[in-house]
């Protein structure tokens, strides 16, 4: 459950931090205190940050993760499959809008749902922390690393000329050196494909420290659109697209959600897993990046 105390300075006093999408140290602003973490935001693109102490990627995103029993992770994410990839095939029709095939790799591929919808299209890979997600896409025959998405793993993959980064940017302690190794392994016009929460719409500017991806320590970073070009521009990717798409959501997850910013406990809803819901907050933004040549 998330906890929330007085907006009051953090101890040390001291707001300047170095900002990833910026590229150079700048002013922040206390925002609030949730989970016992200080969010700060960057004065100069509105970036959003977690200060937290310690946070171990490795230990957290495991199969408690994804089955509920970690108050910010999933409700259901396995029983959810078939409603992840209806979204999913949602999602590689917008892809070949402007890729239409070639190599696709996707960070952070959890049990390989989207992945099973894109090879119709393209020749898939994937890297996944978790080891129990990672060995599941394994098992169906995805090409899957295990571990982190570091130089090593895409190494390993090669160039490709997609690569995608759902709701994944907002974990990772380092974005700029992420999307700068997406950068370095794709090929000439290739496109980078993220989603992630919007910290500068009008859901999460009028809910504050209760936005519903307002849930530190799992999420880092708190993107703002002007972030996004900043970042992309210092990476020299061009910003090809920004929107707030529908998304389809099993009604396990809204409603696990609710529970959590409600501070509710209770059994799982896992039987409506398989039903899906239109939702659209226009809080969540789709970005498409592309390479030059």
């Amino acid at each position: 459950m998330q906890t929330q105390q007085p907006q009051i300075a953090p101890a040390d006093g001291a707001l300047a931090r170095p900002c990833p999408a910026c590229g150079h140290t700048t002013a922040h602003a206390f925002c609030f205190r949730v989970n016992g973490c200080d969010i700060l935001q960057c004065t100069g693109c509105g970036l959003g940050r977690t200060q937290t102490p310690a946070f171990d990627p490795a230990a957290y995103y495991t199969a408690d993760y994804f089955s509920g029993r970690r108050a910010d992770g999933y409700a259901d994410y396995l029983g959810a499959e078939p409603v992840l990839r209806r979204e999913f095939a949602r999602s590689v029709d917008f892809i070949r809008r402007y890729r239409s095939a070639g190599k696709l790799l996707e960070l952070g591929c959890a049990y390989g749902f989207f992945l099973k919808e894109a090879v119709r299209y393209f020749d898939v890979a994937g890297i996944e922390l978790a080891p129990d997600a990672a060995a599941h896409a394994q098992h169906a025959g995805l090409n899957v690393l295990h571990g982190a998405a570091d130089a090593a793993n895409f190494q390993r993959i090669g160039p490709v000329d997609v690569i995608v980064l759902f709701d994944v940017l907002e974990h990772l302690p380092q974005p700029r050196e992420i999307l700068a190794l997406c950068r370095d392994h794709l090929n000439p016009g290739g496109i980078i494909v993220i989603t992630t929460g919007d910290f500068g719409s009008p859901a999460a500017r009028l809910t504050g420290a209760r936005w519903r991806l307002m849930t530190p320590p799992q999420h880092l970073w708190f993107f703002t659109q002007a972030s996004m070009q900043r970042l992309s521009a210092a990476l020299g990717l061009a910003l090809a697209s920004v929107d707030h798409p529908w998304k389809i959501v099993p009604a396990s997850l809204i409603v696990f959600q609710l529970r959590r910013i409600l501070g509710l406990r209770g059994a799982r809803m896992t039987t409506a897993s398989r039903i899906g819901v239109p939702v659209n907050l226009f809080d969540a933004m789709r970005v498409v990046l592309r390479k030059p040549g």
